[in-house]
Parts: structure tokens; C-alpha cells; sequence
């Protein structure tokens, strides 16, 4: 199987936002693209510990996410990384990120419900 991102369905579309996904087998592929400026910590409250807890693969294109886990550490991913984000963290960006990521379907299912009922909520 492949598809081209372009080719992806739309997940989210709003303020500059703007993810795609496609489920291969159990694993959700999702190419993210964030403005400026986002910071998920407020959208994750009401999750387990207000931290999205699913665990997610894979590689920076362009810009750069800030993450910060539970124990209070941050890291920096930046273009040309490859991550591993273990669940238990939230993420912001300074300068705006392009990344491609592959998550666990069952466990960020519930994630992305949490974020798109915050939104609507918040929008």
C-alpha cells in the first residue's frame, strides 16, 4: 500500500492547521502541518494527567515541536529527526512544524476526539 499525502484524507483543517490520515492495518498515518504558535496543553485537559497518552513514530520535515513529559522534561524535535514520543507529554510550536507520524489506531483514536470536541468547544 502507499499514498501520496496529498492523496490523504483531511483529519483537521482550521487557523492553519492541517493533518491527514490514513489507517494502514493498526497504525494511523498522519503528515501534520502547525502554524506557529500552537500549543496543544490546553486542548489535552481532561485526558489522564492532561497528556495525550499515546505513544507515536516519526520524522520532522520542516520547523520544529517542543515537548514536555510528564517528569517535567522537554526536548526539542527538529527537521531531520526521527522521534519517539512515548505517551504521557504534550507538544507546542515556536516556529511552526511539518512531521510525518505513525501512532497506535486504538490508543490515539480517543486522543483525537478529545482535541476535536476542545476545539469545537473552544471555536
Amino acid at each position: 500500500m502507499h499514498t501520496p499525502i496529498k492523496g490523504m484524507p483531511i483529519e483537521l483543517e482550521v487557523d492553519g492547521i492541517e493533518t491527514r490520515a490514513t489507517e494502514c492495518g493498526e497504525v494511523l498515518a498522519r503528515h501534520v502541518d502547525l502554524p506557529p504558535g500552537v500549543d496543544f496543553t490546553p486542548l489535552f485537559k481532561g485526558l489522564p494527567d492532561d497528556l495525550c497518552q499515546c505513544p507515536h513514530w516519526g520524522y520532522v520535515l520542516a520547523g520544529s515541536i517542543r515537548l514536555r513529559y510528564a517528569d517535567g522534561t522537554e526536548e526539542l524535535s527538529s527537521a531531520g529527526d526521527l522521534y519517539y514520543w512515548p505517551g504521557g507529554h504534550t507538544g507546542w510550536t515556536d516556529e511552526g512544524v511539518t512531521f510525518i507520524e505513525f501512532s497506535p489506531a486504538a490508543e490515539i483514536r480517543p486522543v483525537l476526539e478529545h482535541l476535536a470536541a476542545q476545539m469545537s468547544a473552544a471555536g
